[in-house]
């Protein structure tokens, strides 16, 4: 019978704050259960396997993203909706990293259509680019440089992978307005390319 008190939602709670801790690839079912003081197979009967308890955290996480970078996009448009948009988005990824790291797993696409946290992403990111006078197929290809550069510089900046003595918040504002700068002036898709 599973402990008193244990729900998946504080199962999944304790599993982001032990990803924080730990880093997300060394959560498991049993260092979970340490965690709890029960065996493995009460938090069994909350969950299926270690991978439906990876992606709760995703999910949890997705959601706690979004939720801080709609706040701080709210009401801006242009430059100043993408700065609050990276710095939120940085600014998470710093301080939960664990929980960051959930949200890079791959997620089954049927779980992921279900999702309200995705669902949101993409309505804010989307909605942020459209007011650079995106559309389909760029808006994706910058959804994708977006996410490729916010991610790759705060693994960088985590991983304490800027040596240089240049300070690393000036560079990262610098990013956002190359990004800027950009978004702004979008390369005209050629008609021929494959």
């Amino acid at each position: 019978m599973a402990r008193v008190g244990l729900t998946v939602d504080r199962v999944v709670e304790a599993a982001a704050d032990l990803a924080d801790e730990v880093g997300f690839e060394n959560v498991t079912v049993s260092a979970l259960a340490r965690q709890f003081g029960v065996k493995d197979a009460s938090l069994y009967s909350h969950l299926k396997n270690v991978q439906d308890l990876r992606t709760r955290v995703a999910l949890l996480a997705g959601e706690e993203m979004i939720d801080r970078i709609a706040a701080a996009v709210a009401g801006r448009s242009g430059k100043d909706a993408l700065a609050a948009f990276a710095d939120a988005y940085r600014e998470y990824a710093l301080e939960r990293p664990g929980r960051y790291a959930a949200t890079q797993i791959r997620i089954d696409q049927t779980v992921v259509a279900s999702s309200r946290a995705f669902h949101r992403t993409a309505e804010i990111t989307y909605g942020m680019l459209r007011a650079y006078g995106l559309e389909e197929p760029d808006l994706t290809d910058a959804v994708r440089l977006l996410r490729s550069t916010f991610h790759g510089y705060c693994a960088l900046e985590a991983a304490g992978g800027f040596g240089a003595p240049r300070d690393v918040l000036a560079s990262w504002q610098r990013t956002i307005d190359a990004l800027h700068a950009l978004l702004e002036h979008w390369p005209e898709q050629e008609k021929d390319r494959d």
